[in-house]
């Protein structure tokens, strides 16, 4: 089902999306700004990430910025990905223009203080250590974007390459960050609820149209240059039991082929009757657990098969049972029931996510930074008419081998 909104661009370069639905007193506030870790360079890894902390302390006008939120009912939060840096609220609709104030005012004239800098730096620093370092499987997309990427800044997780970076941003360094991509020319606004298009078109000039836009810097992303064989990589921890982790190259979100690994990893491992869980898990004894899932990613990007192992059970000899389901895979012919069975699934799993406000409004976010809102109901649509025989000739060409990275993680 399409959703409904109005689109508009400010003068200084600010993409303004609104999603009206009066069913409800509240309101989305969603600011995307098209900054990731791939946006970074060798050295300076991790300040995407390191930023979207900065923006939650203090700005000219806004001493601390949870407060001033919780104050008119709302809350907030955000998220750093490779491809973007993405900021939402939720608060009653009356109090839309609160929102307006405090996200104008942190792109315009942030407070980066040394005090605020470091204190961040500690943190992020603690949160490298927690979540990565000191945690089972913790590392696992430190190895395996290394494995699977040599020139492309995807090769680096968001949190950053190494702790030695975070370590080493100067506040020049964190200051040319924030000027060359916090700005109106580099975002995406989309607001959605008990709205009126008349009503944030007004807001919008008001509090964002005075901003003036950055200079906009082309910059070159390293292409990464095609995989020539496969390549694997064994780490040893002391974590319960062993993973696996296999992982082919595929293609960009928009173009040839993306829909199609989509397609193909809902159609391996989407849920409990899925063929990895019937065939490895409930039907095997190497695999406690397995999956499949994409990346969906701007620049061409990894189409992953996870698992873990039983106790005892090597991931080595846990692959070999994996790679007999991808070939049988490709050389089995595709049920016309299973293959509409997944894509009813899809359609479900759509349907599901459009109950909520704030997916409908991430999402028109999401696919306008791809070009345009569109995009997500085109790409549902050509989903659907794909068939057996076209994703049969698009997984030999996906699942190659001579394109997949194994990552064996073995308990020591």
């Amino acid at each position: 089902m399409m959703l409904s909104y109005e689109r508009f661009f400010l003068d200084n370069g600010l993409e303004v999306i609104v999603h009206e639905d009066q069913s409800s007193k509240m309101a989305v506030f969603n600011l995307l700004y098209k900054v990731g870790s791939r946006n970074e360079i060798p050295g300076k890894t991790g300040l995407a990430h390191f930023f979207e902390h900065l923006m939650f302390g203090s700005s000219a006008n806004v001493p601390v910025f949870d407060r001033e939120l919780e104050r008119v009912g709302g809350n907030c939060n955000a998220f750093t990905s490779p491809d973007i840096t993405n900021y939402y609220m939720n608060l009653p609709a009356a109090n839309i223009e609160t929102a307006f104030w405090l996200e104008s005012d942190r792109m315009l004239q942030l407070t980066l203080t040394e005090k605020t800098i470091e204190t961040q730096r500690k943190v992020v620093l603690e949160e490298y250590k927690q979540r990565y370092l000191n945690q089972p499987y913790g590392e696992v997309w430190h190895h395996l974007r290394e494995l699977a990427y040599e020139t492309h800044p995807y090769r680096w997780p968001t949190i950053g390459q190494t702790p030695a970076d975070i370590e080493g941003y100067t506040r020049e360094d964190v200051w040319d960050f924030y000027k060359k991509h916090y700005a109106p020319n580099n975002a995406i606004l989309v607001i959605g609820g008990a709205v009126s298009a008349d009503q944030v078109k007004k807001l919008a000039e008001k509090w964002f149209g005075p901003i003036p836009p950055a200079i906009k810097e082309t910059q070159l992303i390293p292409i990464e240059g095609r995989q020539q064989s496969k390549r694997e990589k064994t780490v040893n921890y002391p974590v319960p039991t062993d993973a696996l982790y296999k992982a082919y190259k595929m293609p960009a979100k928009g173009q040839n082929g993306f829909i199609e690994a989509d397609l193909i990893s809902d159609f391996l491992g989407f849920g409990k009757s899925s063929i990895l869980e019937q065939r490895l898990v409930k039907n095997g004894k190497l695999f406690a657990s397995a999956g499949a899932y994409i990346l969906g990613s701007l620049d061409p990007g990894l189409l992953v098969f996870s698992g873990k192992m039983e106790k005892g059970v090597s991931a080595q000899e846990a692959v070999q049972a994996l790679d007999e389901v991808i070939a049988d895979f490709m050389i089995q012919e595709l049920p016309e029931r299973e293959f509409q069975k997944v894509k009813n699934q899809g359609r479900a799993m759509k349907t599901y996510e459009s109950i909520q406000l704030i997916n409908r409004v991430m999402n028109l976010a999401f696919y306008a930074n791809l070009g345009h809102p569109d995009l997500y109901w085109d790409e549902y649509e050509k989903k659907s008419l794909i068939g057996p025989d076209h994703l049969k000739s698009w997984s030999t060409q996906i699942l190659d081998e001579s394109q997949a990275s194994v990552l064996y993680y073995q308990s020591k």
